[in-house]
């Protein structure tokens, strides 16, 4: 394996930005991060509720990634290749940097039409807003203990 790509390292997604979800259910990506997508757009199933939009370049980092974690012949790596792979749509963003989320994935994550779009290093997700609002309450007031976990454990 050779060195990470410049785009691989300087991809770096942040931020939260509330929006609306318009009435073809398209969300827009913010302005400040739309020149990564601009090759290309992936819209999938996030984990945790959510759904994950990637880059192309983000996209293929993840595809390799879970290729090379994944066992085909395993009943749990198919579970994993399907629920990640079969959700999944190419798209492109239009000229006013939005994508559209189809109908499957708004199931998934239970999108209404207030939402939170978060820049999670190499993706953004969507999330429902009262869903983010929630989860947000619940890290705040455990962010410390779990930091604390992580660093015991790296030890």
């Amino acid at each position: 394996m050779g060195p990470p790509t410049t785009t691989e390292t300087t991809l770096m997604l942040l931020g939260e930005y509330a929006q609306k979800l318009d009435e073809k259910n398209r969300v827009t990506v913010p302005s400040r991060l739309r020149e990564p997508f601009a090759d290309g757009v992936f819209v999938t199933r996030g984990l945790d509720g959510c759904v994950a939009i990637y880059a192309r370049d983000g996209w293929d980092a993840f595809v390799e990634q879970q290729i090379s974690r994944l066992d085909p012949f395993t009943r749990e790596g198919r579970q994993m290749e399907r629920y990640l792979f079969g959700g999944a749509v190419e798209a492109e963003l239009d000229r006013q940097g939005r994508v559209a989320v189809p109908a499957p994935l708004m199931q998934h994550a239970e999108l209404n039409r207030e939402i939170v779009v978060v820049g999670v290093r190499d993706r953004l997700e969507i999330w429902d807003r009262g869903a983010w609002e929630r989860g947000l309450a619940e890290l705040e007031g455990s962010a410390e203990n779990v930091a604390e976990r992580l660093v015991r454990d790296a030890r």
